[in-house]
């Protein structure tokens, strides 16, 4: 069974003052390296002067692809504590920048760590953090008659309505929790008695919310 996995759904901003230094806090959902590298790109663009553009990302869904760097700050007080809390908040194929304007007051190894920690966790905080799950698309064929009965039986599930075709029968598309997809057949045949044609389609990850 494929693990479920917790991810920024969102590119989500953020900022907050330390000491007169500006932190700008960016996170987004990376699924590649590739597409990490692009984000940062992105905010180094937008941010041209800043004195540090610091980060941390985890590209897959297994914790194997980590990356992260001080940008000039001194060395673990900034990429490896935004990494610490990707990993505390068990988040996987998301990036964090945290871009530093300095405001002219040294903050000390210690109130780096702090502020890159907060800075990131604060960010976090307020994403739109989605779950991940393997999910199983089917489709559902039932008789006019049976329509309504079908809509009710899935709009009291945890599934997702993807598309309905209406031709000579009415074929639902729909995306169910790889986990839950046995039950949900299960019950859906004896709620409709039979009276509908199951076919399974593809798999893959589908984002749901906590």
């Amino acid at each position: 069974m494929e693990k479920s996995v917790r991810t920024v759904y969102a590119q989500h901003e953020s900022e907050k003052i330390i000491e007169k230094s500006r932190f700008l806090t960016y996170s987004a959902h990376v699924e590649t390296e590739e597409e990490a590298r692009a984000f940062l790109a992105q905010i180094r663009s937008a941010h041209s002067l800043a004195t540090h553009v610091c980060y941390a990302f985890i590209a897959d869904k297994t914790g194997n692809l980590q990356r992260f760097s001080d940008d000039g700050e001194p060395q673990g007080t900034a990429g490896v504590p935004i990494l610490e809390v990707l990993k505390a908040k068990k988040l996987y194929e998301t990036a964090v920048a945290v871009v530093r304007y300095f405001g002219g007051i040294k903050l000390g190894a210690g109130g780096l760590v702090r502020a890159y920690s907060s800075s990131a966790a604060e960010n976090l905080d307020g994403a739109d953090i989605r779950v991940l799950e393997m999910c199983e698309e089917y489709k559902i064929t039932v008789e006019y008659t049976g329509v309504d009965s079908l809509q009710k039986y899935v709009s009291t599930h945890t599934c997702s309505l993807l598309s309905t075709d209406y031709g000579m029968k009415v074929d639902f598309l729909i995306a169910v929790k790889k986990k839950e997809a046995e039950s949900f057949l299960t019950g859906l045949i004896d709620y409709m008695q039979g009276r509908v044609k199951t076919e399974k389609g593809r798999e893959y990850y589908a984002p749901f919310k906590e």
